[in-house]
């Protein structure tokens, strides 16, 4: 299969790959749209199974992020990265290095930061050989880990998905979590404090257990997350988790969580409509991240500090914008993710 014939490629701009021996780096950087201005996304690292799955996930994350900022009414435009390897083991201060210069190539069209896998720390040695770096600490423009705030969009938007489907705030609401790395993580200790009930899931056993001893949450394995008693299902790890085999173990009527590419096939998209189940489109609530990358990089350009309250009013009305959807997908009988696709589309003609 050639990069055109993937079903992944939608007229990207470009896509670049990158090889560097001497640090073991074998990195993907794929651009689809600066029309809002230079793509920004994160740095992904996993061990891909093949160069052409992490071919596909770099197309399909960064079509996802030209969605996302257009929908974050953002100057950005989308792009995304992905590293081939184990985040575990075959990280080194020179492969993140290595990743720099291949950033810097792209010559400014494509801004990064963190993802999953990659740390602020790992992309503070990037920042050594580029200044295309966002989400870092130590000067004036700097957002910090953007996770926290990834979360509280997912938490705000989950919390609105639950007003909807059943008409209560989330007091002993049960919220299924799958995922507790960076933003399940957060996004758990948010719910925690509102009053929702927990059961959680992860590869990461430490994680859960640290997690379970702050927040009550119940754990289970990862391959029962889907069988829980729970009124909603936050998928917070990998895409392609709401697949139509997926929806006929589910119990509740919200799905809203902070993965990217949640839905396996437009048909499960269909699915979740027709079931009646209120689906909030992954790159509308989980946009709260690049939302305060996008401050960095609005404050490295002008100059300026960080400006809190600028990242405050975008993710108000980031949440507005889910609200418009829903309200949509109810007055039109059409899925909430048909809706927010159409609408990042015409976002993105200007």
């Amino acid at each position: 299969m050639t990069l055109f014939d993937s079903p992944a490629f939608e007229d990207h701009e470009g896509v670049h790959a990158f090889s560097d021996p001497a640090s073991g780096l074998k990195t993907i950087i794929a651009v689809h749209s600066t029309v809002r201005g230079p793509a920004a996304g994160g740095c992904r690292m996993w061990p891909y199974e093949s160069a052409e799955a992490a071919l596909t996930d770099a197309l399909r994350l960064s079509r996802a992020m030209s969605y996302k900022n257009a929908m974050a009414d953002l100057d950005l435009g989308g792009g995304k990265s992905v590293i081939i390897g184990n985040s575990r083991t075959d990280k080194s201060p020179q492969l993140f290095q290595a990743f720099g210069r291949a950033v810097e190539r792209v010559g400014g069209r494509y801004w990064t930061a963190e993802d999953v896998g990659v740390s602020p720390a790992d992309l503070m040695e990037a920042r050594k050989e580029t200044r295309y770096v966002a989400g870092l600490e130590g000067h004036a423009a700097a957002s910090g880990d953007p996770s926290p705030v990834t979360a509280e969009g997912v938490f705000r938007g989950l919390r609105l998905c639950v007003e909807r489907a059943y008409g209560r705030d989330l007091k002993g609401v049960t919220v299924a979590i799958q995922g507790v790395g960076h933003v399940g993580g957060y996004l758990a200790e948010k719910l925690h404090a509102a009053g929702a009930r927990l059961v959680i899931t992860d590869v990461n056993q430490e994680a859960l257990d640290r997690l379970s001893r702050r927040t009550g949450a119940t754990v289970v394995a990862p391959d029962a997350i889907l069988d829980v008693e729970a009124e909603v299902f936050a998928p917070c790890a990998m895409g392609g988790a709401v697949s139509l085999e997926a929806l006929s173990r589910l119990k509740g009527r919200v799905v809203a969580g902070a993965a990217n590419n949640q839905l396996a096939s437009t048909e499960a998209g269909q699915s979740l409509f027709e079931r009646g189940i209120v689906y909030a489109p992954d790159y509308v609530i989980n946009g709260g991240g690049i939302i305060n990358v996008a401050a960095e990089i609005r404050g490295l350009e002008l100059g300026a500090a960080f400006d809190g309250d600028w990242v405050e009013t975008k993710l108000s009305r980031l949440m507005e914008t889910l609200g418009q959807i829903m309200d949509r997908s109810v007055d039109e009988g059409r899925p909430t993710d048909v809706i927010a696709n159409e609408m990042a589309r015409e976002r993105l003609k200007s």
